[in-house]
């Protein structure tokens, strides 16, 4: 971005949030004067202090720089009966449902809603298991609004219904790149990491591409260890989209995402948290306090009483905005194969064409009539053709008084 640019969209920006100067310049910890001389083009800011400026301004954005989200949610419950759970706890039809007669974590089978699983069982100590995995999250939330029902809701009835926590992420997005995570992890190489965890790692990925190129997938940072009961994991999302989606890294909305995984007991209590004080907020970063703080070294001074590192104070909370927790329903839709298949299967597509107008022959319209339709694309089709709210079973009391 040149100069000229990065003025226009700085006072373009600081006047659609409505940030004064001096407010801004202070948050910059430059002078009122000279950020009026940088805004007006008399002075140009080094490169260092241009990130600043960009990270500082978007703090006073008022469409929420930070959102949470429920990202994981597994619970298994004390039944066999998988229909039951499926019509009186997710409160959706089986009909609509795919069965498949294998399964994950042991189970036996299967229902699934798109990204949605339900994992049956005839064992008793097995139980039915219910797997939100991200975009299962997002697809819950479809339904849940259809409901007229929050997470808050959906918890309650899992409970009520006897189940039992077996895992829970709570993802902090970061729209505006605030978070840093290089920065984070300097801090923890430098000794200005205090945490109660034991052991932490991090690194940079690289991932082969179809072109045998290397793609920069991020640095991330875990902090704990992965297979205890609670850890934490901060990463850069936007880098995740490019390896994924192919999206590129400036054009993704979430820039930075820090994430607290919890399984078991763990998963329990923070469920209670949640259905007690019904403040996400609240109950991620007493979670987050609790365990780790970054700081600025201060060598005149014991660590404990190091000055909390400026970025990360303003994370946690102090001089923000609230945070929520954040919905963002995604109706299952036919995106995900249709984006493989363009991706994977179009190019061959595109060629045994050619190769057929070459060669006078029927190749692919040959293989296309003698295909047949597995149960899962039937299902897909089913979907396809039929809207959330028939998929809802609206025979369930929408009371929360309890579920049996």
């Amino acid at each position: 971005m040149n100069d000229k640019n990065f003025i226009e969209e700085l006072r373009q920006k600081r006047e659609e949030y409505g940030v004064t100067q001096r407010k801004l310049a202070v948050a910059c910890g430059i002078s009122r004067t000279y950020f009026n001389q940088i805004e007006n083009g008399t002075v140009v800011p080094s490169a260092e202090l241009k990130q600043t400026i960009e990270k500082q301004i978007e703090r006073f954005n008022p469409q929420e720089p930070l959102f949470l989200l429920i990202d994981y949610f597994r619970v298994r419950f004390p039944t066999t009966d998988a229909l039951k759970i499926i019509r009186e706890v997710l409160q959706l039809k089986a009909d609509y449902m795919l069965y498949e007669d294998f399964g994950k974590y042991g189970y036996e089978s299967k229902y699934v809603l798109g990204d949605i699983n339900i994992m049956c069982s005839m064992q008793e100590h097995l139980g039915v298991l219910l797997e939100l995995k991200g975009r299962g999250c997002r697809q819950m939330e479809s339904y849940l609004l259809a409901q007229e029902r929050s997470w808050y809701d959906f918890m309650l009835d899992c409970l009520t219904a006897g189940g039992k926590m077996k895992r829970l992420d709570l993802a902090i997005n970061d729209k505006a790149g605030i978070l840093d995570i290089p920065k984070l992890k300097e801090k923890y190489k430098a000794g200005e990491c205090i945490s109660y965890f034991r052991m932490q790692k991090d690194y940079s990925g690289t991932e082969k591409c179809g072109s045998d190129l290397p793609k920069n997938t991020g640095e991330t940072l875990y902090l704990g260890s992965t297979s205890s009961e609670l850890y934490m994991c901060a990463y850069q999302k936007n880098y995740e989209q490019y390896v994924k989606n192919g999206i590129e890294v400036e054009d993704t909305e979430i820039k930075n995402r820090f994430e607290i995984r919890m399984k078991n007991e763990r998963a329990y209590y923070a469920v209670v948290d949640l259905l007690t004080y019904r403040d996400a907020e609240r109950t991620a970063f007493s979670i987050i306090n609790h365990y780790v703080r970054f700081v600025d070294r201060e060598d005149d001074k014991p660590k404990s009483q190091w000055k909390t590192n400026d970025d990360w104070a303003w994370f946690i909370g102090e001089n923000r905005e609230p945070i929520r927790l954040t919905t963002k329903p995604e109706p299952y839709t036919l995106q995900k194969a249709l984006h493989w298949l363009q991706r994977q299967v179009a190019p061959t597509i595109k060629m045994v064409q050619a190769l057929d107008r070459e060669n006078h022959t029927t190749i692919l319209k040959d293989m296309i009539e003698q295909a047949e339709l597995k149960d899962k694309h039937k299902h897909l089709l089913q979907l396809e053709k039929s809207t959330i709210e028939e998929r809802i079973d609206t025979a369930v009391p929408q009371e929360n008084d309890g579920i049996f």
